[in-house]
């Protein structure tokens, strides 16, 4: 049985992975911005799983918010075996010339900054042997259009899971970074700010992967014998060939 951190719980990945980390037996500690989806999110995992789970609310973007609720969590979960830096947005999907700041910060400092922020807090909780998964996103990889900072947002991602995987090798920690293409979450709906019509259209005529999709595949990762070591899963939709090539008419 594991200590499981995971930020963003409030919904799709997180939220998901909470859920499948619970059923297999191990205590979560699920943090978020909306305490009251926290408060369902434990209710679940109570009913469900009868499995043991801690609420932390908190902004990953407010560093000093960050290190209070590390500081204050209950002695019995203060062994953090597992952190998955989940917590990430896109915002706009303008062409740089067109993008806003507020949507730059938005994303700089909740994917970078904020994992930078949990990171750090939850290091001095973690013994040797522990492992850090950041969910990142092909995007990590591969640019596309209207991408732009979201995309840069995300190859910081890839930048600090290969250096935290180095620095922290003589801790014997693993650092996996998840990279899933075409999700069909709240992603979508908070990129075009609520617009529905426009995130439906962004899965239309495909069969996207699901939340659970991804939390199968971080859970997987986590669950690897000592002696495997899963730096990286690039996972897409069965019509998705790279960040841009989509088929729409092979739907099934």
């Amino acid at each position: 049985m594991k200590t499981v951190l995971i930020t963003g719980a409030t919904a799709g990945i997180g939220k998901a992975t909470a859920q499948l980390f619970a059923q297999k037996g191990n205590r979560i500690i699920i943090t978020g911005r909306r305490e009251e989806r926290l408060f369902e999110l434990q209710d679940a995992i109570h009913q469900q799983h009868k499995g043991s789970c801690y609420i932390s609310s908190f902004d990953v973007r407010d560093r000093d918010a960050v290190q209070h609720a590390l500081k204050i969590l209950p002695a019995d979960w203060q062994n953090i075996d597992v952190l998955i830096n989940n917590a990430g947005l896109a915002v706009g999907k303008e062409s740089i010339e067109e993008g806003l700041y507020s949507d730059w910060d938005a994303m700089i400092d909740t994917n970078v900054k904020g994992l930078l922020y949990v990171t750090e807090a939850v290091l001095p909780l973690m013994p040797n042997g522990s492992h850090v998964v950041n969910v990142s996103s092909i995007a990590g990889l591969q640019s596309y259009p209207g991408g732009n900072v979201y995309c840069a947002s995300k190859h910081a991602v890839e930048g600090l899971s290969n250096g935290m995987r180095i620095d922290l090798l003589k801790r014997n920690i693993k650092v996996t970074s998840i990279c899933p293409g075409l999700v069909e979450t709240e992603f979508s709906v908070v990129r075009f700010k609520g617009d529905h019509a426009k995130a439906d259209a962004t899965y239309e005529n495909i069969n996207p992967l699901t939340a659970k999709d991804v939390a199968e595949a971080i859970v997987w990762s986590v669950d690897r014998p000592a002696n495997v070591h899963i730096t990286q899963v690039l996972m897409m939709a069965q019509q998705q060939a790279d960040a841009v090539f989509v088929n729409r008419e092979l739907k099934a």
